[in-house]
């Protein structure tokens, strides 16, 4: 079961909308949300029905990070035995140690997420008008164990992403999108519907192409130029197994083509 007290699975056609569920903490990260999330990415993951996902915050915001007094809670004490049985089960949660195969939108609505955070390798975000991003461990004696260091300055010019990290301030949604961390600003209260708006055109693609694309984008974001193009052609080539898709020749019969995983 995908759904825990702290986080929700739904579906909307080929899109997975996974909700980080706690409101009232401001959906700060929980051991019940944290075991949610990492179900949640292998559901993804092995449904050939899903073709895109969504990781969205209830209530009007996102996630205030993590509680770590709500780890060791009453909440979390059903769930200490599948942190014994994976230990590195919160890092798979947070994408850290696990790599989705699929796409996933993060939509962000008020209240700070984490620049360079992820959702890892996964550049689709959009975030409402009050939406806040930022990487704050520095303000507090911290060091940003989530990958900001190593991500943010792929994502971002490395002058900016140093003041980001050295400063801890608040990125406000304006500027997040003008220096590349986000892809869009709308209106507040609905950054979902962006997100499924473009997870259904997303959805509507060849799933290899998707995936196989993807997996490129990521294993050659930091290749030197020996490797980048064997990787790609790598990828391209796994993309081959996709024999029975309608590729070219199926655009040419059709406008918009039935995509099958087949």
């Amino acid at each position: 079961m995908v759904t825990t007290e702290h986080l929700t699975f739904e579906r909307d056609g080929a899109t997975a909308i996974v909700t980080m569920n706690r409101p009232e903490a401001k959906n700060a990260l929980s051991l019940p949300m944290l075991v949610g999330m990492k179900d949640a990415w292998e559901e993804i993951d092995s449904n050939d029905d899903i073709r895109c996902a969504i990781l969205t915050g209830a209530g009007g915001t996102f996630c205030a990070g993590m509680d770590l007094k709500a780890m060791g809670g009453s909440d979390a004490e059903k769930y200490q035995s599948r942190m014994a049985e994976d230990p590195d089960l919160h890092w798979k949660a947070l994408l850290r140690h696990y790599d989705l195969r699929k796409p996933l939108i993060a939509a962000v609505e008020a209240g700070p997420w984490p620049a360079g955070r992820d959702p890892a390798g996964h550049p689709h975000q959009g975030g409402g008008e009050s939406a806040v991003f930022g990487v704050f461990e520095a303000k507090r004696g911290l060091f940003p164990l989530g990958g900001s260091t190593v991500r943010l300055r792929r994502q971002i010019p490395y002058t900016l992403a140093m003041e980001l990290l050295l400063t801890a301030r608040e990125v406000p949604a304006e500027e997040a999108l003008r220096i590349g961390l986000i892809g869009h600003v709308v209106p507040d209260g609905t950054a979902l519907d962006k997100a499924l708006e473009i997870a259904a055109v997303i959805g509507a693609n060849g799933p290899l192409a998707v995936e196989a694309i993807l997996q490129s984008v990521r294993e050659t974001e930091a290749c030197p130029r020996s490797t980048d193009w064997p990787a790609s052609s790598n990828s391209a080539g796994r993309l081959r197994q996709q024999r029975r898709h309608r590729g070219p020749e199926g655009l040419r019969r059709e406008a918009s083509p039935n995509y099958t995983r087949s």
